[in-house]
């Protein structure tokens, strides 16, 4: 269509909203589908946050608030990062947005001019290179292979940076993957950015809270206080909280980042819910013992998962540090034939013939730009993780050399 922007032909659609979609759809049509696709907690919002945000309904909080978070809740963001990373940011330090992903968008929107590189490790989330392109910049994937752990390793990040890079995304734990970087990872990581100042450093710490094994969550600013002017600290109540339909996200970073990335939002969609940032003033408050109950369940669903789809023949899928999903390898099917004949030759072939055969709906792991995987969420209930690891390990048997 001419009147569409040029712009648009830089980009796709998500490919999680997509499948997730794609089985609502076939849902809907009385097909007998699991999906597998949604990065969400199949746990309701707890009572105290649903409680606040009726109080604030009731109370008359429903106006307008101030364009990027109240006073109330960048209070609660400051404690937060002070009580749980150690960092300390003022309120004119923090900014809300409708959800992390706008406050990554807007961050680059703010920052990024025509050309300039964002250094993105692969796997990613699948919205980080579009944004990146929609904000004018150049996605530049790094590759971390399975055997790195998935993990972005120090030499590579060396030899990625130019005199164009102006971000560097890291995701930890990460979507897709659960990946997760240490302490001494992290530090090596730091270590690499101390001596490229021209980069930028914005983390997407979504899945703080999710992890397992013991595992102790960091985030750069905290491992390395000298990169604390150039890097903003993403994070939101959507996964550990189990809100993701509030749409609240929020960050922290140098005041002039902060004050840029406000003036995109009062030009594109000012405050975030006032109820939503009520709810989560409480969230971030108030009591914080059904996280620990919640991992229980989610580590009992990627311990099972992670068994049951080793035994699937021609899969292999490694153990996860964290968040709810499990990326597990392919490349054992590649070559092989569906009954109806069809040669399986990409990661989206098997997707597609998970969904035709057996009814599992998951993500291909091109869209996260590493192949051959596939994502699974196993942010659902465990009768139905365990029904969709059979029909996998049916669809794989069925696959013929």
């Amino acid at each position: 269509m001419p009147f569409l922007a040029s712009r648009l032909s830089r980009i796709k659609p998500s490919p999680t909203i997509a499948v997730s979609n794609k089985a609502r759809e076939l849902k809907a049509a009385g097909k007998d589908v699991i999906g597998l696709g949604a990065g969400e907690p199949d746990f309701d919002t707890p009572e105290n946050i649903r409680q606040a945000a009726i109080a604030a309904i009731n109370g008359g909080d429903t106006r307008y608030t101030a364009v990027d978070g109240t006073p109330a809740l960048k209070d609660a963001i400051s404690a937060k990062f002070k009580r749980e990373n150690g960092l300390e940011y003022s309120p004119e330090e923090i900014t809300v947005g409708t959800g992390g992903k706008q406050v990554l968008y807007n961050a680059l929107m703010a920052t990024l001019d025509e050309g300039d590189e964002v250094l993105i490790p692969a796997p990613y989330w699948v919205s980080y290179p579009d944004m990146a392109l929609l904000a004018g910049g150049e996605p530049v994937a790094i590759p971390c292979t399975e055997k790195q752990g998935f993990k972005l390793q120090p030499d590579d990040l060396e030899k990625a940076i130019t005199k164009k890079s102006k971000w560097l995304i890291l995701n930890s734990p990460s979507n897709p993957t659960g990946a997760a970087y240490n302490f001494d990872e992290m530090k090596a990581l730091t270590d690499v950015l101390k001596r490229h100042p021209q980069v930028w450093v914005m983390t997407d710490d979504m899945y703080e809270h999710l992890v397992y094994d013991n595992f102790v969550f960091c985030t750069p600013a905290q491992v390395e206080p000298e990169l604390r002017d150039r890097t903003l600290t993403v994070n939101g109540v959507s996964k550990a909280y189990c809100m993701t339909g509030w749409r609240i996200g929020y960050a922290g970073g140098p005041k002039d980042l902060i004050t840029a990335m406000r003036k995109i939002q009062s030009q594109s969609t000012s405050n975030p819910s006032s109820v939503s940032q009520a709810a989560a003033v409480e969230a971030l408050n108030g009591p914080q013992d059904f996280i620990p109950a919640h991992n229980k369940v989610f580590k009992e669903r990627r311990d099972m998962v992670v068994k049951m789809l080793n035994d699937c023949p021609g899969l292999r899928c490694p153990m996860p540090e964290g968040a709810f999903y499990v990326y597990p390898s392919c490349a054992g099917l590649i070559g092989k034939k569906t009954p109806q004949g069809k040669t399986i030759e990409s990661d989206g072939d098997f997707v597609t013939y998970l969904l035709e055969s057996e009814g599992v709906a998951v993500v291909q792991g091109e869209a996260f730009g590493l192949s051959p995987f596939f994502r699974i969420s196993y942010a659902t209930s465990t009768e139905a993780l365990r029904d969709a690891c059979l029909r996998i390990k049916r669809a794989c048997e069925a696959l013929a050399k």
